[in-house]
């Protein structure tokens, strides 16, 4: 069954339902290349799979999407790559239609789900918001009263009468945010367009999702892989994989879930990971844990943190000392903190084949890292692993605590003890 999205706009029926209602939505692509217009030659090919019923595989990106939201609330859509959150913001934005099911929209949406989309590269910036604004239903008028604020929010008011074309796409991204954010629309639908901006224009952004969720009442629905940007800006959380809806709760219980499926903060096998060495000794997993909130998935900025490092060896082989380096880099491969132990092969560390780094209010940034890990032995380079066991840490609002995190993350000297 196809039904066609629904749009109500009166404020008696947003105070009584729900301003989102996804029921149901299912959406069918084909693998391969789809021609709408097909030549005569490519209808007589294709005939014989036809009658054959060999034609191209079908699958579905969305299977019974069932959810609601409310005036006002933000929603966090969160998933792996292909998990199906595009797709639903696009059928949300009326770009393609739902294969079955239903969607009903309760208000005007404002939707940014590529860098540029709805804009036109030979119009100056002026001319794109105006252009933009009536694409999303806007009126020549209400544009033109928001239209200081909105470029005083982007940042590029020096550019404004310049042709589009001579953007960076940082810059086009800026003004298409701050054109969906200002205009009158009571549902803004925000795909990872944001991860284009720089720090300073993403905290820019959040803050007034934030503004507009609370006190402007919109409703949002944000898909991003940045739990840091979901857990500030979203109440709850909606978890897809491979087009199924699997999770749906608080953004907190949602995120936990997340990285507990994607495997992240958990023992991390390295066994099929590149090194090199002599191999006499083996690094086989690495768990990274937080102590002080153990029902969490997550870290987050001064937690106290466990680094526990398995080992595979012979016992029978004549080893001393083992030396063990622990290195934390940040995404773009620079060095931000390490550890060092060092271990007499006894009867303890036998029995054990592990060593762990406990360190007390973790003091680094919200963001992602990952981790070096240099292993010798009697000497000797036994096992050197680079870039593995990623993990994160959740910005959860701990500017307002009275520890400070060390902004520069040159060598931050870590307070740790060793097991």
């Amino acid at each position: 069954m196809f039904c066609l999205s629904k749009i109500y706009n009166t404020q008696f029926l947003n105070n009584l339902k729900p301003i989102i209602e996804v029921n149901h939505v299912w959406k069918e692509y084909q693998k391969g290349i789809d021609r709408r217009y097909k030549s005569l030659r490519d209808t007589l090919v294709g005939m014989p799979n036809r009658l054959l019923g060999t034609e191209k595989e079908k699958f579905w990106a969305l299977e019974d999407i069932d959810f609601k939201v409310e005036a006002g609330e933000s929603v966090g859509i969160i998933g792996r790559n292909g998990a199906g959150k595009s797709t639903l913001l696009k059928i949300l934005s009326r770009i393609t239609p739902p294969t079955k099911g239903e969607i009903i929209l309760r208000g005007r949406v404002a939707s940014l789900l590529e860098v540029g989309t709805g804009f036109h590269p030979e119009l100056t910036g002026r001319e794109n918001v105006f252009f933009n604004g009536s694409i999303l239903g806007m009126k020549h008028a209400e544009i033109k009263h928001k239209f200081d604020e909105i470029v005083d929010f982007s940042g590029v008011e020096s550019f404004i009468d310049t042709p589009l074309k001579h953007y960076s796409s940082g810059m086009q991204m800026r003004l298409a945010f701050s054109v969906a954010a200002h205009l009158d629309s009571e549902i803004l639908l925000i795909d990872e367009v944001l991860a284009v901006g720089d720090a300073e224009f993403q905290k820019k952004c959040i803050g007034k999702m934030d503004d507009v969720s609370k006190g402007d009442g919109k409703s949002i629905l944000f898909v991003s892989h940045d739990v840091n940007a979901i857990s500030n800006l979203s109440q709850r959380g909606i978890i897809l994989d491979l087009g199924l809806k699997i999770f749906e709760s608080n953004i907190i219980d949602a995120l936990n879930k997340y990285v507990e499926i994607t495997s992240h903060n958990r023992n991390i096998s390295l066994n099929n990971s590149p090194r090199i060495g002599n191999g006499i000794v083996r690094i086989s997993q690495i768990c990274i844990s937080s102590i002080s909130n153990e029902t969490s998935s997550f870290l987050k900025p001064f937690d106290d943190v466990n680094f526990s490092i398995e080992f595979a060896y012979n016992k029978e082989s004549n080893l001393r000392e083992i030396k063990l380096d622990l290195g934390i880099n940040n995404l773009a491969g620079k060095r931000v903190t390490w550890m060092t132990a060092k271990k007499f092969f006894n009867d303890e560390f036998n029995q054990s084949r592990k060593i762990e780094f406990i360190v007390e209010k973790f003091p680094l940034v919200p963001g992602e890292y990952t981790i070096n890990l240099h292993c010798e032995v009697n000497n000797q380079i036994a096992d050197w692993i680079k870039n593995v066991g990623e993990f994160k840490i959740l910005n959860n609002k701990y500017f307002d605590t009275n520890l400070r995190i060390p902004q520069g993350q040159g060598d931050v000297q870590l307070q740790y003890t060793v097991k």
